[in-house]
């Protein structure tokens, strides 16, 4: 049986000669790509003088290119996304549906609303059009003008959007980039720049675009590549093990961006309590914050602080709560969650032992690998909360607010709340205890383009920020005409 092709696209060059074969992750799927080595020497942009040709395009022809392909993104008339997304049922740590709904959303990112809206909130558009003047006190006129650089993306594979996230980025930024495409998604980069090239070949932003794979800790290879007189930046997506890697070849002249894994919580202040029809509401929003895109990014809720009160009428009100997010995971659409792929077996041993203590545990579902609700019975998360995934969810009683906080800390990314209400007395303290995003219930997976990310702007550190001072003796008060002392 012939294993399927993950092909090289080398600025406008589909390569398929000098194939290697590659264990995709899980072993569910072999497949076969360019050896890199044989194409390190063209990897690279090489002179940052070639980022020219991206300086003649307005912001409006970019958005022009963005519309024109996310005409041609559409599933059921893209062979090459086709092709993608058969194989990554495979690949992907999501099933099928879900992963099938993610390429329908594709074109989506690339209306032209969408990607203004995303530039105007984070860089501002005129920074990118060109030096943007004013006059500091001491009468300087000052230029500021946001350019592109030479960035390799190392890209994570839980989330088909990631690449095309990555390559609306360097479009708008008019940066080089090389995406390293990850293993448990080797073919979503690679289609979306294979359409490139069909749509337009010579176009500068496809000409700006490399998309390989090679095996992560190669370490031969990426000490000829991770150079400053290759890249300028490395955005690096990835568990601790990959990020702590790629720390190994930071210099200066080569920053490293890091949007590295974090965890995500929920609070849920006592309102949710004050009827059945809140409950009921607040299980739904719950429900699609653990289940969606099964647990696999770092968006989803893991554990949940309820404001129950921790006495046997709040236990009893936690538990019944509890049920009630279980039944509305498992009705939730299968495009946004199902019963996971492949349900983990360390994880199902330590969720199988809590249901012989069920003084201080009461477990609702997971007997078949559907994902579990894991409702505690005095204020403290389960010992194994880091390893909760799979639709795995602990919901922990606390009496007050102020007990809710331990739910956040440095690695803490989203956090969803319920009711809105308490939002107000949450959201300038969250922050402080390590939060990076503050959501209503039910909208963590709903990530905006025009939002902060992981507690920066990677839009903005991705561009390099240059100044041009404009200054004279007659405007300016010069510094060799100080007097001496």
């Amino acid at each position: 049986m012939s294993h399927p092709i993950a092909p090289m696209i080398l600025r406008g060059e589909v390569i398929t000669d000098n194939l290697i074969e590659v264990g995709g992750r899980g072993g569910d799927l072999t497949f076969r790509t360019p050896d890199a080595n044989r194409y390190i020497d063209r990897l690279p942009l090489g002179n940052p003088t070639k980022l020219a040709d991206l300086y003649r395009l307005s912001f409006d022809d970019i958005l022009d290119y963005a519309v024109a392909l996310g005409e041609r993104l559409t599933l059921d008339k893209n062979p090459y996304l086709q092709e993608a997304c058969e194989l990554s049922y495979l690949t992907a740590p999501t099933t099928p549906t879900i992963v099938k709904a993610s390429y329908m959303g594709l074109q989506n990112l690339l209306r032209r609303d969408v990607i203004s809206e995303m530039v105007e909130s984070s860089v501002g558009i005129k920074y990118l059009e060109g030096w943007v003047r004013q006059q500091l006190l001491d009468g300087t006129e000052l230029e500021v003008r946001c350019f592109g650089a030479r960035t390799l993306h190392i890209v994570a594979g839980n989330a088909v959007a990631l690449s095309l996230w990555t390559i609306i980025r360097n479009m708008v930024l008019r940066s080089d980039a090389i995406i390293k495409a990850p293993s448990n998604d080797p073919f979503t980069a690679a289609a979306i720049a294979r359409t490139m090239v069909d749509m337009a070949p010579d176009h500068p932003l496809t000409r700006h675009l490399s998309v390989a794979y090679w095996k992560g800790g190669d370490q031969a290879f990426e000490e000829r590549l991770y150079q400053p007189q290759n890249l300028e930046k490395i955005v690096a997506w990835g568990g601790f093990a990959s990020i702590k890697h790629v720390t190994r070849y930071i210099q200066p002249g080569l920053e490293l961006i890091s949007l590295d894994p974090k965890r995500s919580a929920s609070i849920i202040g006592q309102g949710v309590f004050d009827s059945e029809a809140n409950m009921r509401e607040a299980a739904v929003r719950l429900a699609s914050d653990i289940g969606a895109i099964n647990q696999k990014g770092c968006v989803c809720a893991r554990t949940v602080y309820v404001q129950s009160g921790t006495d046997e009428q709040g236990l009893e009100k936690l538990n019944t709560f509890g049920g009630y997010v279980y039944d509305a995971m498992l009705g939730l659409p299968n495009s946004l969650s199902t019963a996971p792929k492949r349900y983990d077996q360390n994880l199902k041993a330590h969720v199988d032992a809590l249901r012989l203590d069920d003084e201080w545990y009461k477990v609702i579902g997971g007997q078949s690998g559907e994902g579990a609700i894991i409702c505690s019975q005095l204020p403290e998360a389960v010992p194994f909360s880091t390893l909760l995934d799979d639709r795995t969810a602990n919901l922990v009683p606390v009496d007050c607010l102020d007990d809710m906080l331990d739910a956040v800390d440095a690695y803490t990314q989203t956090v969803g709340v319920y009711p809105e209400s308490i939002k107000d007395e949450l959201k300038d303290v969250l922050p402080l205890h390590g939060a990076q995003r503050i959501v209503s219930l039910g909208y963590a997976a709903a990530m905006k383009f025009a939002a902060p990310q992981d507690a920066i702007e990677p839009l903005r550190r991705m561009g390099k920020w240059v100044s041009n001072q404009i200054a004279s003796p007659e405007t300016t008060p010069a510094p060799w005409l100080r007097p001496s002392i």
